[in-house]
């Protein structure tokens, strides 16, 4: 087998799909690349056995198909070194020998047997829908932060999709903060959830660099299958019941905070430095139209503390949250104003863009409290 691939764009695609693999493989074959050639066409693949990322381009002088496993890390390092030029790949199907010629002289390096790379699962019984990559890398963004990492709640380390014919929402939470973002322009004939695990979404972020392009999601009980252009994604889904989040976001929330999103982030940064380091508790004094934000940590003495104006409505209070959250949450909203809605100091409070750019975008983000030490 032998055929010729532009260094630069064989680096720019196992780039994009490498990071997938781990570096402690349960399978020593998941080290590898696998390689398929056929008909002027390179497909490469990666996974990491539960989720294989497939990406395919067109290559020159391809003579006779076939395929084999080739090593990941050592076929990287050395495509970082070229500069921009062809690459002559010959592969001896027998002996899985692999020797690559380029300007600079000749490398031998040897594959493995591409029987043994575990065989990508069909989805049969899929149901499925469209959406743009836009769409989808704005729903990633603003709500992948928020998933847990706790082993013992496992639904709660992926993103929940949520399809009906009115709309689609994305949710993600770890039991402290809560994202719910949903799209009135997009929606799906078969109604239906899944949860998408953490890593696979993290991977997929980094294909959606289009944003006029189409993804195609399909989806059954156990796999769902992304489809952009000439990369394609299938993950194992997240299996369990999702928690009820329309439950938890509180409905009477007299208290109104309006202010500049930027002034209370960079704010919140500032003062968060001075807080302990175990709570990152920072605390939110609203008076009239003055905001006080303020820090301690009473073993080290350090103690920040800032006043803001804003716009309330509703009666004076002391509400304190974990700075690591709220700056997050801050961070990933892109109005230059936010409201934070509240009740009481022990009850969550929430977010909202208070402008939306884009009409058909609904955004909730939603913080719990942390106990004020008086």
């Amino acid at each position: 087998m032998k055929f010729i691939v532009s260094s630069g764009l064989l680096q720019k695609h196992l780039q994009l799909i490498g990071g997938i693999l781990n570096s402690n493989n349960p399978l020593p074959i998941l080290d590898n690349f696998l390689f398929v050639v056929d008909k002027g066409n390179l497909k490469v693949s990666a996974s990491d056995n539960e989720s294989t990322i497939t990406t395919s381009f067109s290559i020159t002088d391809s003579k006779n198909g076939g395929k084999i496993a080739v090593p990941a890390k050592i076929l990287l390092d050395t495509l970082k070194t070229f500069s921009e030029q062809p690459l002559t790949f010959l592969i001896d199907e027998k002996t899985h020998g692999i020797e690559i010629v380029s300007d600079y002289g000749k490398y031998k390096l040897t594959g493995f047997d591409a029987e043994e790379y575990p065989k990508i699962p069909v989805i049969d019984k899929a149901k499925s829908f469209k959406i743009s990559a836009s769409a989808l890398q704005d729903a990633i963004n603003k709500s992948l932060f928020a998933t847990g990492n706790d082993e013992l709640r496992p639904v709660m380390s992926g993103v929940f999709f949520q399809l009906s014919k009115d709309n689609i929402t994305f949710v993600a939470t770890d039991a402290h903060k809560m994202v719910r973002y949903r799209r009135n322009d997009l929606n799906s004939t078969n109604e239906g959830s899944f949860i998408v695990p953490k890593k696979p979404l993290n991977l997929l972020k980094n294909v959606l660099f289009d944003p006029n392009e189409t993804v195609n999601i399909s989806h059954n009980d156990s796999n769902a299958f992304f489809e952009i252009n000439n990369f394609s994604l299938i993950c194992r889904l997240i299996d369990g019941r999702y928690p009820n989040y329309e439950a938890v976001i509180p409905v009477d929330n007299p208290n109104k905070l309006t202010i500049s999103r930027s002034a209370l982030l960079n704010s919140v940064r500032r003062v968060s430095i001075f807080s302990n380091k175990t709570t990152h508790q920072v605390r939110l004094k609203i008076t009239g139209s003055e905001l006080q934000i303020s820090a301690e940590d009473l073993d080290f003495a350090n103690e920040a503390n800032e006043r803001l104006s804003c716009q309330f409505d509703g009666e004076d209070m002391e509400i304190g949250f974990n700075a690591r959250f709220l700056s997050e949450m801050l961070s990933n909203l892109d109005s230059e104003n936010v409201s934070v809605e509240m009740s009481a100091p022990n009850r969550a409070g929430i977010l909202f863009p208070t402008e939306n750019n884009d009409t058909n975008e609904d955004i909730l983000m939603l913080v719990m409290p942390v106990m004020l030490n008086n």
